[in-house]
């Protein structure tokens, strides 16, 4: 392996990171997230533990269970444990996507254990402050107008940012209240809307033909000022830009209001399947973190269902 630990300044391009890929995004339904990071990750351990310009498999056989946990074991002091867990995984799922396809005949990262992360909760929102975020958006014209439709349907549907600006405007039924979502392996789901979201996106489809666009059934829900469809990034800063007006001061992310959405539907008596669909998560193991009640909703069930209590 590389001496003196020193990493190849040149970005290298090697033909099995490349068709792993491939078969993330082909095959496996990755999302372009997903891909782009684990090509990240792979092409920083390549350049770390490469000698000279070995690529393919002159260069992945090579490797050694000793290489991958002295590359995992030299992030500790610049990445935090969960940016270390996602470049094992990452490096995991590679060696064992090579050893299925015949490239190498065992995986040098199979006996390399994760750092063990601690466990932490979903932060959400209270109500009241939901409300007035919502609340706060009281610009008139195209921009605010999407942009109250945006923070209405995050909160209403709980969908992650990618899938909702993935919407199309054919994907909602503003008079039946439901909309279809891809979500991750464009596996496709229906979730609920509530009055106000829709009220709020019937709207900003007005603003939008006052505004010149035509009526388009293919067409992105969501609008940048070119026309084009809005990136996950500039739903982070619209969010961001009316949590500084309602002066919230807490983080707040759109994966936060994704948490938001599943607590208070728990706290308001909903079943924990029910919010697993409309989360879209595969197994009840992942929505189950929401069971995070705080103590005062434990004991009003407490009280309720306790014989003597």
């Amino acid at each position: 392996m590389k001496s003196g630990g020193e990493e190849n300044p040149v970005r290298r391009t090697d033909p099995l990171i490349e068709e792993f890929c491939s078969h993330l995004t082909y095959e496996r339904n990755a999302s372009a997230h997903t891909v782009r990071n684990y090509r990240r990750d792979l092409e920083a351990f390549a350049a770390k533990t490469a000698s000279g310009e070995e690529k393919g498999a002159a260069l992945w056989s090579k490797i050694e269970p000793g290489d991958v946990r002295a590359y995992v074991g030299s992030m500790h002091l610049t990445h935090m444990k969960s940016s270390m867990q996602r470049n094992l995984c990452a490096i995991k799922s590679f060696f064992k996507y090579l050893v299925r396809e015949g490239h190498l005949g065992s995986s040098p990262a199979e006996t390399v254990a994760s750092p063990k992360l601690p466990k932490k909760l979903p932060e959400f929102m209270p109500v009241d402050e939901v409300f007035l975020l919502l609340d706060s958006v009281r610009e008139e014209g195209l921009s605010g107008a999407r942009d109250k439709a945006i923070l209405e349907l995050l909160y209403a549907t709980g969908v992650r940012v990618s899938e909702l600006t993935a919407l199309s405007v054919k994907d909602l039924d503003l008079t039946n209240l439901t909309a279809r979502v891809k979500g991750k392996g464009k596996v496709e789901r229906e979730v609920v809307l509530t009055s106000p979201s829709a009220k709020a996106v019937s709207e900003y489809f007005r603003e939008r033909r006052e505004a010149g666009f035509p009526p388009d059934y293919e067409a992105p829900v969501f609008l940048n000022a070119r026309g084009g469809r809005l990136t996950d990034r500039s739903v982070r800063r619209i969010l961001n830009e009316w949590l500084m007006r309602a002066a919230i001061s807490r983080r707040v992310s759109p994966h936060t209001l994704r948490h938001t959405f599943a607590t208070h539907l728990l706290g308001g008596g909903a079943d924990l399947r029910g919010i697993q669909e409309l989360l879209g998560h595969k197994s009840l193991s992942t929505t189950q973190k929401y069971t995070h009640l705080g103590i005062e909703k434990l004991m009003e069930v407490y009280d309720k269902a306790h014989p003597r209590a």
